[in-house]
């Protein structure tokens, strides 16, 4: 319990700086709020900096899904060297560096072009992917290598910042599971010169933006203080899929899964289709539970309209 006699429920949004990992970071908050069940929905690697999204409380029920949001990074990519981490981590130090090319702007984006949409990648071996239960990272630093896995992911969007050689600097959207330092490795693989993730920044996840963020710093002040809680995110304000409003009526029955049929229905708040993510909500907004719509926004019938996935409250 925390030096207030609460418990915190909400979701923070931490600036973590870089030198220290998403475990530490969230670590740091547990230490200072004194509140053991808090979480964070997708990590930053050590040398990373950014938009850390930290579930306290009630609120660790949503971690699931705000780790599928897409997410935004600022990255810096060094041409010209490689590095078995994929980032300045890993450098060879005897490696003699290679020429970067010489690229006007517009070949610069070109060769960004060519990772739009879904690509495979390979997970780093220095990563905390476990394969056969073990941290692949763990079995690198011990001579352990095997081959690691490869993923399917998609490069939503990708656009140049500048290209001052031999650091390309580029603005990229993606989806969870995608390694910033992987597409940085493979574009030096494909250059022919080799290169490096050299930094990163996390702007934002899904609508959540790093600019409103707190510090570690500020958590610590505004924890002793007492004004923490004023700069947590409800549910509702986290989570933007479209909305069912029910009846009061059927409130105490939400908790055991009870069907939601068309009737119990006040309300409908966007738009969706059958097999879309939607939120269930009460006639004051506060939300439910999370699950599947099982008819389109405006063709809700039948005895249930809504499968649940997770139930918030």
């Amino acid at each position: 319990m925390n030096r207030r006699g609460r418990f915190y429920n909400g979701v923070l949004l931490l600036n973590k700086p870089i030198g220290i990992t998403s475990h530490d970071a969230v670590t740091n908050v547990r230490k200072t709020i004194l509140q053991r069940r808090a979480g964070h929905t997708g990590t930053l690697d050590p040398k990373a900096e950014g938009l850390l999204v930290v579930c306290l409380g009630r609120a660790t029920k949503i971690a699931q899904f705000v780790s599928d949001f897409d997410k935004v990074y600022e990255a810096e990519v060094s041409l010209g060297r490689t590095s078995r981490t994929f980032d300045s981590e890993g450098l060879y130090e005897n490696q003699l560096p290679k020429t970067a090319p010489d690229f006007s702007e517009t070949e610069a984006q070109e060769v960004l072009n060519k990772y739009l949409g879904r690509i495979k990648q390979q997970v780093p071996a220095y990563s905390a992917v476990r394969v056969g239960g073990q941290h692949l990272y763990k079995m690198a630093r011990e001579g352990n290598f095997i081959e690691p896995p490869t993923r399917e992911v998609e490069i939503k969007e990708i656009d140049l910042i500048e290209y001052e050689k031999p650091f390309l600097r580029f603005r990229v959207r993606c989806t969870k599971g995608t390694y910033i330092r992987s597409l940085a490795n493979d574009i030096g693989k494909d250059l022919g010169c080799g290169a490096y993730l050299s930094a990163l920044i996390r702007t934002s996840v899904g609508h959540l933006d790093v600019a409103k963020a707190l510090t570690l710093g500020e958590v610590t002040r505004y924890h002793s203080n007492g004004t923490l809680y004023s700069h947590l995110l409800p549910y509702d304000k986290v989570l933007d899929y479209p909305s069912l409003y029910i009846s009061d009526e059927l409130l105490p029955y939400i908790i055991s899964g009870k069907d939601v049929r068309a009737e119990d229905v006040t309300k409908v708040e966007g738009e969706f289709a059958a097999g879309d993510r939607i939120m269930l909500k009460n006639s004051r907004g506060q939300v439910l539970a999370i699950g599947m719509a099982e008819f389109d926004h405006d063709k809700l019938q039948g005895p249930s309209v809504f499968g649940y996935t997770r139930v918030l409250n």
